[in-house]
C-alpha cells in the first residue's frame, strides 16, 4: 500500500458487515465483509486533491462527499479491510496527479493535401457513376 498520502486511522470508519452471496453456513454467522466510509471534506488531504475528489463522478462518492467502499472479496476480515484501504488509496492517487494539458496542434501541410486529394478522387469516382445511370 504505497500511496502518496497517508490517511490517519481516525479519518476512516471501517465497520464489519455480513457478506452477500454464497459461502455456505459460515456466511450467515460471521461478519467478514467491510464497509469503509471516508469523509472527503473533513479529511487532512491537500485542498486541491479534495476538490478533484469531490468533482470526480464516481458512484462510490455520495452527494455529501463521503467515499463508501464495500469489500467482500476475501474470507477474512483483515483481508477485506486491507482491500478496502487499497481501493481508497487507489481512488485518491487517481486524482493526485494532474493530467498533462493537451497542446493543440495543426495538421501538417502534406496531410491536408493528401486528405483533399483523396476527397477529390472519391468525388470523381462517384460523379462517374452518376453519368452511367443516365
Amino acid at each position: 500500500m504505497s500511496s502518496r498520502f497517508t490517511i490517519p486511522d481516525n479519518e476512516v470508519e471501517i465497520s464489519p458487515i455480513c457478506a452477500q452471496g454464497s459461502g455456505g453456513q459460515n456466511v450467515n454467522k460471521v461478519s467478514n465483509a467491510v464497509h469503509l466510509r471516508f469523509d472527503i471534506r473533513a479529511s487532512s488531504l491537500p485542498e486541491d486533491v479534495r476538490e478533484r475528489l469531490l468533482t470526480l463522478s464516481d458512484q462510490r462518492i455520495s452527494k455529501d462527499g463521503v467515499v463508501i467502499i464495500k469489500a467482500q472479496e476475501f474470507r477474512s476480515l483483515e483481508g477485506n479491510r486491507a482491500e478496502a484501504m487499497r481501493r481508497l488509496h487507489e481512488l485518491i492517487d487517481s486524482v493526485a496527479v494532474l493530467p498533462k494539458r493537451r497542446r493543440p496542434t495543426k495538421p501538417t501541410w502534406n496531410s491536408v493535401k493528401k486528405r483533399l486529394d483523396t476527397k477529390t478522387r472519391r468525388a470523381s469516382i462517384k460523379a462517374g457513376r452518376a453519368r452511367q445511370l443516365e
